[in-house]
């Protein structure tokens, strides 16, 4: 009886009725609005990564129980063009294909233009369905799904995206051990309250009223998040009502304008000045005397005309990326003033690079939140990911008045409830122990800011042998390079790309697209990161990150005196 049980169970998962096996035949295919994703396969394929077009992600692979290919017996007709996103997989040996682990090279599917389009049994899955108006534009290609994967086609050094390729201190892992292993009892590894973990809150608390100069409340005027760029997501989504109006200061890193649109709000643009001019003909190049900070400036009646009675926020980056400018005392009591005649407006102020400045007695790092009557009006942000070169822990947080963090913990215990615990706990330790002597300075963060320089100096003196103009960044990761001493073939103007910013291609995107491809080094366009009526104000700039191992910088300067000194 026993084997009879065991041969009917058997055969059902072979014989299986008609619409159980049309389930499972269509199982291994997944189109998943969203970031890319790893799908578990059928046990033949093995798992992998899939990047797709347009946001979307999509595996296909060939049927477990009828091998059809893409997925099922009424031949729905699947047309698949890939991005040019970068796809961790195995590739063919020519490159010019993705092979999937487990699946015969034959299947392969051929990055081309993005599109995707279905006909058949296929085609009525999504037919009706749209994405929500707040997306309008922010579905295309970014300037990262170009770049990138452009960089890694011709092999070029990539010195675009602004994330360290190197490892975390060693008492930074530790760290993260010590949170993790129930010896230590941290007691890391469950949820973490959802405003904020609370060792991490304590000892933010503690930061923060040395650098404001107010006592913060641990339970109530801290509030963490994944990363800097969820906790501005939560502030946003939480301050603003439709049609309420964000001041962007410009170029503005372009997460901003999509996360304003997003939460239904309505970006206007201030064009941070550059001392050579506005009409970006760069008649005035930067000299060896200007640093970031003196030659871009804000023109503060332009900045308070602006505003409206509409305006809620006023979103402020110092150290501003990608300049490199460091906000001055006075420039800070300007926008103060502002903000003290508009008492509707907030400020929240992304201070991500805040250990991250070259001249502190100069041009120290001042948090607007610490000048008289300003920490009520001010949300300030800032995360772990750049000054412990720990990205990926992705722990971040907002600062403030109750009425202003509550905007943030309000929006966070709906989305991702909290932080994960141990990376939150992680960081509590680190915030203490950077305060100790490291290698032969008095602290980790003095450390931190003269690698910075030194690598920062590396990479400007790489940029004068290829004739660019470096404007010397005073914080962060990033150098503006003046390129108008610079001439590229101009047939690179008339290229087109879904993640150029308007067409005709912008002059430092075709030049950036450029020395990618002939010179070898590759570099962000700031137009990425202004609106279509100031793309003009980038045209002779690129930026180029120094966030970079020496070997990686040193091949730039390589690079460069090759193609340009013969």
């Amino acid at each position: 009886r026993d084997d009879a049980t065991t041969r009917r169970r058997d055969d059902a998962t072979t014989r299986l009725p008609t619409q159980r096996r049309w389930r499972q035949r269509t199982a291994h295919t997944r189109l998943i609005a969203g970031r890319p994703r790893q799908h578990p396969l059928p046990a033949n394929t093995g798992t992998a990564w899939c990047a797709g077009s347009r946001g979307f992600s999509f595996f296909t692979a060939p049927c477990s129980l009828c091998d059809r290919y893409p997925f099922n017996r009424r031949e729905a007709n699947m047309r698949i063009a890939f991005a040019e996103v970068a796809i961790p997989m195995a590739t063919s040996s020519a490159g010019n294909g993705v092979e999937f682990s487990g699946i015969n090279p034959s299947r392969r599917i051929m990055p081309s233009a993005v599109s995707m389009s279905t006909s058949g049994a296929g085609a009525d899955a999504g037919a009706g369905i749209e994405l929500s108006p707040r997306l309008d534009g922010l579905d295309k290609p970014t300037v990262w799904h170009e770049f990138t994967p452009l960089a890694v086609k011709h092999g070029a050094v990539n010195l675009g995206q602004g994330f360290p390729d190197w490892d975390p201190p060693p008492f930074v892992v530790q760290a993260m051990a010590r949170s993790t292993d129930p010896k230590y009892g941290r007691r890391a590894n469950q949820y973490a309250r959802s405003a904020a973990h609370m060792p991490l809150a304590e000892a933010l608390a503690e930061e923060y009223a040395q650098s404001l100069g107010v006592e913060i409340d641990p339970t109530a005027e801290v509030a963490t998040a994944v990363g800097c760029t969820n906790a501005l997501f939560c502030a946003l989504q939480g301050l603003l009502a439709p049609g309420d109006e964000v001041i962007l200061l410009e170029p503005a890193f372009d997460i901003y304008t999509a996360q304003v649109k997003i939460a239904g709000g309505i970006p206007k643009y201030v064009p941070i000045r550059s001392v050579s001019g506005d009409d970006g003909d760069g008649s005035d190049s930067p000299s060896s005397e200007h640093t970031a900070s003196s030659f871009f400036y804000v023109d503060f009646t332009e900045l308070e005309n602006a505003i409206t009675p509409k305006t809620k926020v006023l979103l402020l980056n110092t150290p501003h990326n990608p300049t490199g400018k460091v906000f001055s005392m006075n420039e800070l009591e300007s926008i103060a003033d502002i903000v003290k005649r508009n008492p509707h407006v907030v400020v929240i102020s992304d201070e991500v690079y805040e250990h991250i400045v070259f001249d502190p007695d100069k041009k120290p790092h001042i948090s607007i939140a610490s000048l008289p009557g300003m920490f009520e009006h001010t949300l300030t942000l800032s995360s772990s990911g750049k000054t412990f070169s720990a990205t990926g822990w992705k722990v971040g947080w907002a600062v403030g008045p109750p009425h202003l963090t509550r905007a943030v913990s309000s929006v966070q215990q709906w989305v991702s409830f909290s932080a994960p615990t141990p990376n939150q706990d992680a960081i509590a330790i680190c915030l203490k122990e950077a305060k100790e002597p490291f290698e032969s300075f008095d602290s980790y963060y003095g450390y931190l800011a003269s690698e910075y320089r030194r690598k920062r100096d590396l990479l400007c003196d790489a940029l004068r042998a290829a004739g660019i103009d470096p404007i010397v960044p005073d914080g962060g990761f990033f150098v503006m390079g003046d390129t108008s001493g610079i001439s590229f073939p101009p047939h690179y103007l008339d290229d087109v790309t879904e993640a150029m910013p308007a067409s005709p291609m912008p002059k430092d995107w075709a030049m950036s697209r450029w020395m990618t491809q002939e010179v070898g080094v590759t570099a962000i366009p700031p137009s990425a990161f202004y609106c279509k009526n100031n793309l003009h104000l980038a045209q002779n700039l690129l930026r180029f990150a120094y966030c970079k191992g020496d070997d990686t910088i040193l091949e730039a300067h390589k690079r460069f005196n090759d193609y340009f000194k013969t």
